[in-house]
């Protein structure tokens, strides 16, 4: 079962971005893409895992959008038209076209058409094969509030016919910013989970590098690809060190530097040097700041100096209160916890970060360093509360466990 799993992980993507670019609708390519799944589950144990499975999945797939055709003939009247459309738009192939059709799709779904919010949430959804709740999640956003942004950009690409094709070389860099954000989100589920056992997804986080990869083969002079590459690389290091045996989560200071990946440190910090010159993006801010964690020998050298007057540059680049907590946090290790809780303090207002659980457990560490144990109590409760991986959860109670100690 494990490797049926494994196959499923690896051709959802590239079935589903294959039968949405070849019938139009995005609708169709995710119920028969499941259906194609369900066949493969009752198969396979009994038949064994064929030498080709994607493209078994994709011949059952593509028979039932078929007789789903077949069966509904006004429906395949629509997609008739839109199928004329996509073809009357798509470029001819030529050597330079982009060589993932799943990176087709996260252009597609990264149209200007669509509003900015949509667009993120509906690849996440198709392409990296994320639930509703998780992408609700990476977008700080409620589930029900997710789903209607997913049927919303549905029904945009259909009455707007958006192409499902690769963009044309002079539309690439306005849409590469919504495929970048995208990228990282994925990444960003990867690396810590939004719920599960796991503290991490590897697989999505591998599969946001292998297409940040792709795009930089193909835009070696996006700064911004090369940023957000470079990014993930120095994160992505510390991976096999941010657990314990048992699967416990294991803060940065606490982690065995020795486990860290120093081929990938050392691919991130040449990118960030790339990245960074001749002026930088967010990205590549973060990249470097990335950076100087993994340059320092043990958590007691880390430069928080220079880590503070890189965020005081992504906060003016990028002024988010998620960079305004991580800034936050900067602080208290540079100018100690009464600085950085002051921070803290002020942005408890900010909506996005109320169900946040970085700002509870970063508001619960300062107030535990501090001495003021009952509102740590309150504030680790509150961490407790809205953690998402088991993982998390367990930290939190911990933490809770050792407050009644002292």
């Amino acid at each position: 079962m494990d490797q049926v799993e494994a196959v499923f992980r690896e051709e959802r993507g590239r079935l589903l971005a294959a039968l949405a670019r070849r019938f139009g609708d995005l609708d169709l390519a995710e119920e028969v893409t499941s259906e194609a799944i369900e066949a493969a589950l009752v198969r396979w144990p009994v038949d064994g895992v064929p030498p080709n499975p994607g493209g078994w999945l994709m011949t059952t797939a593509r028979r039932k959008a078929v007789d789903r055709l077949r069966r509904d003939q006004v429906y395949a009247a629509k997609l008739a038209v839109l199928q004329v459309d996509m073809d009357r738009a798509a470029p001819q192939a030529t050597g330079g076209e982009l060589p993932d059709e799943r990176l087709q799709l996260f252009f597609t779904c990264a149209h200007p058409a669509l509003a900015a919010e949509d667009r993120g949430a509906l690849t996440l959804r198709c392409l990296a094969g994320l639930t509703t709740p998780e992408v609700a999640r990476a977008f700080l956003v409620p589930t029900a509030t997710m789903a209607k942004r997913i049927v919303r950009a549905k029904q945009k690409i259909r009455d707007a016919r958006i192409p499902f094709r690769v963009p044309d070389p002079h539309e690439l860099p306005e849409r590469l910013p919504g495929v970048l954000q995208v990228v990282y989100s994925v990444f960003t589920e990867g690396y810590a989970a939004s719920s599960g056992p796991y503290l991490q997804r590897l697989d999505l986080a591998e599969e946001a590098i292998r297409l940040a990869r792709i795009l930089h083969r193909l835009l070696p002079a996006e700064r911004e690809v090369t940023g957000l590459l470079a990014l993930m690389l120095l994160v992505h290091a510390r991976r096999d060190a941010r657990t314990g045996p048992d699967g416990s989560l294991v803060l940065l200071e606490d982690q065995d530097r020795d486990r860290w990946d120093h081929e990938l440190i050392a691919e991130g910090r040449g990118l960030v040097v790339t990245a960074l010159t001749g002026g930088a993006g967010p990205y590549a801010v973060q990249a470097a700041i990335a950076a100087l964690h993994d340059e320092a020998a043990d958590f007691a050298k880390t430069d928080w100096a220079q880590i503070v007057e890189l965020y005081d540059v992504l906060l003016e680049l990028d002024p988010s209160p998620v960079v305004a907590l991580n800034r936050a946090a900067a602080i208290a290790m540079r100018d100690g916890a009464e600085a950085g809780l002051a921070l803290l303090d002020e942005l408890a207002d900010e909506p996005r970060l109320r169900d946040y659980h970085p700002f509870a457990l970063a508001r619960a560490d300062l107030l535990h360093r501090l001495g003021r144990l009952p509102e740590a109590t309150a504030a680790y409760e509150s961490a407790l509360r809205l953690a998402g991986s088991e993982p998390e959860r367990a930290h939190a109670r911990d933490r809770l466990a050792s407050m009644e100690q002292t």
